[in-house]
């Protein structure tokens, strides 16, 4: 019973470290309909910023994960000016050859400045070690990593459901042109958005180093992951992507505990049996 109870945390845990990365994803891919590959390597960006300032500059956890978030959000609005604006309009296959190539740019670039090799992060007293709830030992970082991914979740709800802001995005997805044409400029609602997915990236990202580990080809080892929870859960659709990334999550963690030897196959099984049967995905709606 015990160690069912550790695999659940542990699997919803690791579901909401997918969400915290994810979440952006599900802004640019879902609601802006931008195919952005490039969205692990923002997670990457934010993962090195929190790592070299607490380690290098010894900056406190939670301000360096903020200034992650922010250096992130600048990256991504500097690639959005720069080189994603002028694909807007532009087939999906061309979105994605531009934004592998940036994956690969970052990936050498991150081997040039930090090296190859693994880089951990150092948390604060108050999140390192366990808690005993009844007769289980829970990890007190898996434990705020749940209670902040349920606060960045109500938030970004709130946002995108009930605000101007998520009202004139989606607007401007429909239809870009009447949008523009009732006097909302529509480049810098996009380049506001794009931003707001970064930041959440880089945020993940500075987070997910404690579980996951980091190096330079955390792009690529993630990727795929994230494009699963949000198609899984359904173009546009917070809610459906925080259900797929709960439900893989639980999955991938029970799955490396009792079947380590086919643990990725049920994930990828899984997505292809959910997809198949809705292809709009779990909170997505019919095309």
């Amino acid at each position: 019973m015990v160690g069912f109870v550790n695999v659940l945390i542990g699997g919803i845990a690791y579901g909401f470290v997918l969400f915290l990365m994810a979440g952006g994803l599900s802004i640019t891919l879902g609601l802006m309909g931008f195919a952005n590959m490039a969205h692990a390597a923002l997670a990457m960006v934010g993962g090195y910023t929190a790592a070299l300032l607490i380690g290098k500059a010894g900056w406190p956890f939670l301000a360096a994960v903020a200034a992650a978030a922010a250096i992130a959000a600048a990256v991504g609005a500097i690639l959005e000016r720069s080189l994603f604006r002028r694909l807007y309009e532009a087939s999906e296959l061309e979105q994605v050859l531009l934004t592998i190539g940036v994956v690969y740019v970052s990936i050498a670039a991150a081997t040039y400045l930090v090296g190859p090799e693994q880089m951990a992060i150092a948390v604060p007293s108050w999140l390192d070690g366990n808690v005993r709830i009844g007769a289980v030992e829970v990890s007190r970082y898996r434990l705020f990593l749940i209670g902040f991914g349920t606060a960045l979740l109500l938030s970004l709800l709130v946002l995108i459901d009930h605000t101007n802001f998520g009202a004139r995005i989606r607007a401007a997805v429909f239809n870009r042109r009447m949008t523009a044409s009732c006097g909302i400029d529509v480049a810098r609602l996009y380049a506001l958005a794009f931003a707001l997915g970064s930041a959440l990236a880089g945020l993940g990202g500075a987070l997910s180093v404690k579980l996951l580990g980091l190096d330079p080809n955390f792009p690529i080892k993630f990727l795929t992951e994230l494009l699963i929870v949000v198609s899984v859960g359904g173009l546009g659709s917070l809610r459906g992507t925080f259900a797929a990334c709960l439900m893989f999550g639980v999955l991938d963690v029970a799955g490396k505990y009792l079947l380590p030897e086919i643990g990725a196959f049920i994930i990828y099984a899984t997505a292809l049996s959910v997809l198949t049967v809705r292809p709009q995905g779990l909170a997505g709606r019919p095309q």
